[in-house]
């Protein structure tokens, strides 16, 4: 099979892939972004962004949309579905190979902007009800929750935020293992001022019980150990991310978290290669931190071609 020949490939059609190829098809360089699902990461699970610089209270999937129509309008090709199956980054001609030998791209430079997935509680009974009681996702599941109650699990921004959100749709109870929340502080006070949120804390979920239907949880106090049931009709999980970087875990420098290791250009230890998004090594992850990082990337990455 002969291989298509880019310029650049982007993996991961999150925010910052999104952004990289904005910049780059803007430029008039020849862009590929290859996603495994649909456009938009991450954010396509959020109900409501009401922080992105510039616009007001837009969905994730509308923001997401417009990105990909952006990066289009310029030129660039973006392919879902796109399942990558083998790959050589070392070599200066690298190649990426989608759908076990369907495609084969060739390229000079790689943006890896493969973001992260949602992290699992790891108790018993989250699978089992996986998709059918347990959800990681609100604006996905929440209506399927009209006139029920769900518990909420994390302290963070997204499970504060989504909580909020989810009280359209039921009665919440945000269950956190801490006395207190890490979300931003107007986070706390949406949160605390809504009459359908309970809140137990220093809480943590132990099991997730029921038949054939998710019919209640099993709560633990980690200040005095004593146990609880609760009758319930859902469990949201936000309690962090997993970088999706399994597939370079022997080919790129990864820390101890997984996070691909990158320098102030957002390249890797592989010349050509770069970082761009949620799974590189930071600290702080927002939809605008990742849309930087696509700019920087995109921004090095024309540097670099133009060094060739």
């Amino acid at each position: 099979m002969e291989n298509k020949k880019f310029d650049v490939v982007i993996i991961g059609a999150g925010p910052a892939g999104l952004t990289a190829g904005i910049y780059l098809s803007r430029a008039k360089v020849k862009t590929l972004i290859l996603d495994e699902g649909m456009p938009g990461g991450q954010i396509i699970l959020s109900h409501e962004i009401a922080n992105y610089p510039g616009v007001e209270n837009v969905s994730g999937y509308a923001l997401a949309s417009t990105m990909k129509k952006q990066a289009e309008t310029f030129g660039c090709v973006v392919k879902r579905n796109a399942k990558i199956t083998n790959f050589d980054l070392s070599s200066e001609k690298k190649t990426i190979e989608i759908n076990n030998g369907k495609e084969i791209f060739e390229t000079k430079v790689v943006i890896i902007s493969t973001g992260g997935k949602s992290r699992p509680l790891g108790i018993p009974g989250e699978n089992k009800f996986k998709g059918r009681g347990v959800s990681y996702c609100a604006t996905c599941d929440g209506d399927f929750y009209q006139g029920k109650e769900i518990i909420v699990v994390g302290g963070g921004n997204s499970a504060l935020e989504e909580a909020v959100a989810l009280t359209k749709y039921a009665k919440v109870t945000i269950v956190h293992q801490f006395d207190h929340f890490q979300a931003f502080k107007h986070a706390i006070e949406d949160a605390e001022k809504n009459d359908k949120i309970d809140f137990i804390m220093e809480s943590e979920l132990q099991e997730i019980n029921g038949d054939n239907v998710l019919e209640y949880v099993t709560i633990k106090n980690m200040k005095t150990g004593a146990i609880s049931t609760k009758k319930i009709d859902g469990v949201f999980v936000f309690i962090g991310y997993i970088p999706n970087t399994e597939m370079f875990a022997n080919v790129l420098n990864l820390n101890e978290r997984k996070e691909i290791i990158s320098n102030e250009t957002l390249e890797t230890n592989i010349k050509g290669v770069f970082v761009a998004g949620d799974n590189r090594n930071k600290k702080i992850r927002q939809i605008t931190t990742a849309v930087s990082d696509g700019t920087i990337a995109a921004s090095n990455a024309i540097e670099f071609l133009n060094s060739l």
